[in-house]
């Protein structure tokens, strides 16, 4: 069962004799490259994540399963799961599956959907209606006031706000939606056992308690450059539209935006005063 399989003691054993459902979603959460447009075809051959997982070779290339898939699988060791299910065992952490129930559809209907989402908090918060509020680390204090105001009054108006947990426009929303006695949801870019940025921690578990943290990188992901913009396509694909607020161009933001527009989502903008031509360049790009 889930609470015997960390205290195997079967270091150099092959996950999928440990198989159960939970187990199989875990390791194909950590499998490099897998997302919603590979795993579906997977699925409807083999039905289910553990029958994936426990095929042999044989049977995984017969089914076109791609040869570095298929040679991750079985160089995975239950130690590398074991770790995750005490994770999930402890109060108010999650593992959300794609396909289940609990998946946030907004989500799903993206064509690289995560195969599975951790969540450290209450995951009823995903299927809510929710705005991501995302802009600049470094914004004027005019601009971290409209983050917050309007975080705060979108709270109010019953939407959920979505951001990213970084220094500066992300904060200031995810403080106002706390201020009017929301809830607001997280998307990390690391890990929920690694606590980035660090700054934030504080923050984080306040979220954690009356919101949500939520990210598809498995633990002991630490912060990579690389793994920001894949955490933005969470960030838009999980709400009905995104509002950006003093992104500069070629930001991090600017990508979500574009994201949200990809996805056919709303996009708003608040890009500061209208005089300074940086602000109105950012404005356009949004446009």
């Amino acid at each position: 069962d889930l609470h015997s399989f960390p205290t195997r003691r079967s270091s150099d054993l092959h996950i999928a004799l440990l198989m159960d459902e939970l187990t199989a979603w875990l390791a194909l959460a950590r499998a490099p490259g897998l997302h919603s447009g590979t795993l579906a075809p997977l699925l409807r051959h083999f039905a289910n994540a553990a029958a994936i997982v426990s095929a042999s070779p044989a049977t995984l290339r017969a089914a076109g399963v791609d040869a570095k898939l298929i040679t991750w699988l079985h160089s995975l060791r239950a130690e590398t799961i074991a770790g995750d299910l005490r994770w999930l065992e402890r109060d108010a952490h999650h593992f959300v599956a794609w396909g289940s129930e609990n998946y946030p559809q907004l989500l799903a209907q993206l064509r690289d959907a995560p195969v599975g989402l951790y969540v450290r908090g209450n995951p009823a918060l995903l299927a809510l209606p929710q705005l991501a509020i995302v802009g600049s680390r470094n914004p004027t204090p005019a601009g971290s006031d409209n983050a917050r105001s309007f975080a705060a009054h979108l709270t109010r108006c019953g939407l959920i706000i979505t951001s990213g947990l970084a220094i500066g426009i992300d904060t200031a929303s995810h403080q106002g939606a706390l201020h009017a006695q929301g809830a607001t949801i997280a998307v990390c870019g690391t890990g929920l056992d690694i606590s980035y940025p660090r700054a934030n921690a504080a923050l984080a578990n306040t979220i954690a308690e009356r919101g949500a943290l939520v990210s598809e990188f498995p633990l002991g992901t630490a912060a990579i450059k690389g793994n920001f913009p894949r955490r933005n396509r969470i960030i838009s694909g999980l709400s009905l539209g995104t509002l950006v607020v003093e992104a500069a161009l070629q930001s991090g933001s600017l990508i979500t935006a574009r994201l949200a527009a990809e996805q056919g989502r709303e996009v708003f903008a608040i890009p500061g005063s209208i005089w300074r031509s940086e602000e109105r360049r950012v404005g356009k790009e949004c446009r």
